[in-house]
C-alpha cells in the first residue's frame, strides 16, 4: 500500500501541530517515525489512521485523495502506548472481536485467532480474561487484536514504552521478524535511538511538527543532516563543540589541537561545531590520534551494563558513554580522549558539512517542509 501526506498541517486550538508536512511511506515495509515526545508523531498516526482529518493538505492512498475518510473506512489497525482491551473478554474474543465486526465465517475466525496468538506466544492463554494476565501479555493481546486483521496499514504509537527492558527486548525481536514476513506498510512510532537501529527500515526524524529527515536507518544515523538531527539520533544527545578549522589543522574545545582528518579535506577554513557520539569519548587512550581533555566529573550515570559520564571543563560539556559499570565520584578528576576521525562538522546553520562515515554529499536529503522554515 501506497500512502503519502501531501502538504499536510495540523492545528488544534490555535496551536499548530504539524507544520506543512510531506512524506511518503515505504509501501510494504517498515517505516520508523523517531522524534522526542510532542515532536508530532502521534498526530501523525492519527491522520493516516483516520481519526483526525488535517487543516490543510491531503492524505493520499494509492494515489487516490482518502483525507476525509475515517477510520471505518481505511484498512488499518493501530496499537497505542496503553494497551486496551475488553476487560470482560476472554484473550480469544479479543483478539476475534474485529474478525466479528467484519462478519469473517467462524471457521476462518477461529484459524486466524489461533494462527496470530501462536505468532505472539499467547495460544496458552486465550482461555484467560486480561486481568489474569501480565502487562506483557495484555500487550500481546493487544497487538494481536490488531495483527489479526490483516490490514494493509498498521500503525504502532510506542508499543512497548511501558513494558519492561526484557520484556521490550523479547517482543522487538518477534516484531522485527512479524514486519518482515507480514506484508503491511507499517509505521512504529518511538522516541528511541536504540530501538530505532534495532528495527530498521526507514528513518522519518521529527522534531517540532517537521520532517528533520527521511532515508535508511543505518544512513540516517551515519549522516544526521543537522545538528538536530544528530541530537535526536543519539541518546545522550550528540556531544557539540564549538572549533574551527585552520590549514591543517583543527582546533576545539579550548585547547585541543589535532591534524586535520581526511574527512575535513573538502572543508573551508572557519568556524564550525563539531559533533562527538558519547560513545566515541573515551576515558582511556582511543588510539594514536586522539586529543586529551582534562575536566572533572558532574554526573556518573549507571545503566545496566553501562555507565554515561558527564564531564565538565571550562564551560564545555562531554558526555563519555562507557561499557560496563564504572564509580566515579563528583568532582573527580577525569582525562576524556576524543578521536579527530569520529568528527562530525556542522556549518553556520547547523547543516552537516563533513561526516566520518563518508562525504556530506551521501547523506540523506532534508526532508522538505513547506512554509517551516529552517528545519
Amino acid at each position: 500500500m501506497t500512502v503519502t501526506l501531501d502538504g499536510v498541517t495540523k492545528t488544534v486550538a490555535g496551536e499548530t501541530h504539524l507544520y506543512g508536512m510531506s512524506l511518503s511511506l515505504v509501501p510494504n515495509g517498515l517505516n520508523v517515525l523517531l522524534g522526542p515526545t510532542t515532536a508530532g508523531k502521534t498526530s501523525i498516526l492519527r491522520l493516516l489512521a483516520g481519526l483526525d482529518r488535517p487543516t490543510a493538505g491531503r492524505v493520499l492512498v494509492e494515489g487516490a485523495d482518502r483525507t476525509t475518510a475515517g477510520v471505518r473506512d481505511r484498512d488499518v489497525a493501530m496499537v497505542y502506548q496503553q494497551f486496551i482491551n475488553y476487560p470482560a473478554f476472554s484473550v480469544y474474543d479479543n483478539i476475534a472481536a474485529p474478525l466479528r465486526r467484519a462478519r469473517l465465517p467462524g471457521p476462518e475466525i477461529d484459524r486466524r485467532v489461533r494462527d496470530t496468538a501462536a505468532l505472539l506466544h499467547i495460544d496458552h492463554l486465550l482461555d484467560r480474561l486480561p486481568g489474569q494476565l501480565s502487562g506483557g501479555q495484555q500487550q500481546r493481546t493487544a497487538l494481536a487484536r490488531a495483527l489479526v486483521k490483516r490490514a494493509r496499514l498498521l500503525l504502532l504509537d510506542e508499543p512497548l514504552v511501558n513494558l519492561d527492558y526484557k520484556l521490550r527486548e523479547e517482543l522487538r525481536t518477534e516484531l522485527r521478524h512479524i514486519f518482515q514476513t507480514g506484508g503491511a506498510t507499517v509505521v512504529y512510532a518511538t522516541t528511541e535511538p536504540q530501538e530505532a537501529l534495532l528495527l530498521g527500515g526507514q528513518a522519518i526524524v521529527v522534531d517540532a511538527g517537521r520532517v528533520l529527515q527521511i532515508g535508511e536507518m543505518v544512513d540516517v544515523y551515519r549522516n544526521p543532516a543537522s545538528v538536530r538531527v544528530g541530537e535526536v539520533f543519539s541518546d545522550p544527545p550528540i556531544n557539540l563543540i564549538a572549533g574551527r578549522i585552520a590549514g591543517g589543522e583543527v582546533q576545539f574545545g579550548g585547547e585541543m589541537r589535532a591534524g586535520r582528518p581526511v574527512h575535513f579535506a573538502g572543508l573551508a577554513d572557519g568556524a564550525y561545531r563539531f559533533g562527538v557520539r558519547a560513545h566515541h569519548v573515551d576515558l582511556a587512550p582511543a588510539g594514536p590520534g586522539a586529543v586529551s581533555l582534562s575536566g572533572t566529573v558532574e554526573l556518573s550515570e549507571i545503566s545496566g551494563a553501562e555507565t554515561f559520564v558527564h564531564v565538565r571543563h571550562n564551560g564545555l560539556n562531554l558526555v563519555s558513554h562507557e561499557e560496563g559499570v564504572h564509580s566515579f565520584r563528583l568532582g573527580e578528576p577525569v582525562t576524556v580522549y576524543v578521536d579527530p576521525d569520529r568528527l562530525y562538522a556542522f556549518d553556520a546553520a547547523d547543516r552537516l558539512a563533513a561526516s566520518p562515515h563518508g562525504p556530506a554529499g551521501a547523506a540523506p536529503v532534508l526532508a522538505k517542509t513547506a512554509g517551516a522554515g529552517p528545519a
